[in-house]
Parts: structure tokens; sequence; C-alpha cells
């Protein structure tokens, strides 16, 4: 199994950054975590293209984690050889958010269906609902639906990707709580987005210190990962972006946590089989 961070940053722009994005290949699958602003050129820059996605998996509707997935949309049905099904599975409220899209599109599709002939019809979606507990196949994978405590965003989801004896975790934003605890229990790698607390409770912003009480902080994530006994724990989506350098900075934090800790700009990955970096 490998992980690639496709968009490590967070809804303030960065240019070396793209929008929330976790590739997770497997044998059999290639799935995307969440699709967040410029997660196609990402998958691009990872040697993929949406029409090689076994589907789309989001963790929840916040505009960061899934801006681009008219993208996805759009790049899977024109490039696709002829009618293609594309999954998109999510927490309750996916079928209204890709049903607007598809509204938003409408015109755009109406165009390219006149010019031409092969487009006889607008983009093939299969869109599943899921719930914590519940377990759905994607490209032959068997992933576990988990709870996350993003509130007031509910519901918020984790997934557990299991694969022969491999498992990965993609926890998307929120802050520890047992049903997180539970999902990651012995997993290989734990996927999960922070902040760097002390850094945002300098910035004279009162809606910036809103995020401290529903995002992780690298220390929160660190002791989610030593208490679940992972092998590794990979960080994304930093708030603030770090410093080109200030890389081992971020990492002490997380020392609660002895195992391997990755973190790095986009397309970083982690290949689970040889515990490899690139």
């Amino acid at each position: 199994m490998k992980i690639t961070l496709l968009g490590t940053g967070s809804p303030l722009p960065n240019p070396d950054r793209s929008g929330p994005a976790t590739l997770v290949q497997t044998t059999h699958a290639n799935i995307l975590f969440d699709a967040g602003r410029g997660v196609v050129m990402r998958l691009a820059g990872a040697q993929l293209l949406p029409i090689m996605l076994s589907g789309v998996v989001l963790t929840h509707l916040h505009s960061d984690h899934v801006c681009d997935l008219n993208d996805v949309i759009t790049t899977h049905w024109v490039m696709s050889p002829g009618p293609t099904m594309l999954r998109i599975v999510g927490p309750v409220g996916t079928m209204d958010f890709v049903e607007a899209t598809l509204a938003s599109l409408r015109v755009d599709i109406g165009y390219r269906i006149d010019h031409h002939a092969d487009l006889n019809e607008g983009p093939l979606l299969e869109v599943l609902e899921v719930h914590p507990g519940e377990t759905f196949t994607i490209g032959g994978e068997t992933v576990l639906v988990g709870a996350t405590d993003h509130r007031p965003v509910e519901p918020s989801l984790a997934y557990r990707i299991e694969s022969g004896e491999q498992s990965i975790v993609i926890a998307g934003d929120g802050v520890p709580c047992a049903s997180l605890d539970e999902l990651v229990k012995g997993a290989g790698a734990y996927v999960q987005t922070v902040i760097r607390d002390d850094l945002v409770k300098q910035v004279p912003s009162a809606r910036l210190q809103d995020i401290l009480d529903y995002h992780s902080s690298v220390e929160q994530a660190a002791d989610t990962a030593r208490r679940a006994g992972v092998q590794a724990l990979v960080m994304t989506h930093y708030v603030p972006a770090p410093n080109p350098g200030s890389e081992d900075e971020w990492r002490a934090l997380a020392s609660a946590f002895e195992g391997l800790i990755v973190m790095g700009s986009d397309l970083t990955s982690l290949d689970l089989d040889t515990m490899n970096v690139t």
C-alpha cells in the first residue's frame, strides 16, 4: 500500500500547497480521499489521471476538502473513452452536494454534449452515503467507516482501508475522540490533519483562533498515534504552512509517538511495504 499527500494545504492559499487530498494505492485500487483545490494537477504529478481512480471518498463537506470535486468529475468524464462510472462516497449530505455540483456544471455539460457526438450523456456518477460502523468496497478493497469529532461539522468521517495484512486510516479533520482511537488501533499508517496551535495562538485573529477547538494539534495527533500503536503517523493539512527547513520542529512536537513521522510537501509519499518515504 502507498500513501501520497496530493495536497497538504489548508483554506489559507499557498502557492506551493494544493488543498487537502490524499491518494491511497493498493494492488487493486487507486482511491482519492478528499478533493481540495488543485487536486487534478496533483494527480497528474503523481502519474495518475482521474480516469484511473477507483473512486473518490470524502471525509466531510468543508469547502477546502471538496472544492475541486467538480474538476475530478468533469476531467474523468471527458477523458473516458466511453461511458464510465465514477464512484463517490461520503457522509450524509454528499448526494445533495454532488447534485448541486452537477447543476453548476449544467451549461458546460450541455456545450460538450452538443459539440462531441460521442458524449451523448453527462457524467455517470454513483453516489453512496455512509455512516460510522458501516463498511463498503471500492476497487475491490474493504473500507471501514468511523466517526470523527469536527463539531459543529456533522457528520465527519474517517476511513480505514484494509488490503492484505496492511491498513491505513485517513482521518480528515477533527480532534481526538474514542471512535477515532478505535478505528486507528493497530493500523500501519494514520493520516491526520494537524495545526501548530502554538503558532496559531500568536495570530491576533478571532476567526483563526476558532480553528483551535476542532482541529488536532501536532501533539494530539502524536498522542492518538501512540495510543493506537500505529507504525507511521502521516501529518498533512498544515496550519500554518511550515516554513522551509522547519519540518524538524513539527516532528519534535510529535515526540510522544516513537514510530515513523511523515510530513513534507505535496506529492510526499509513504510505501507501507518498505516504509520508504519519497
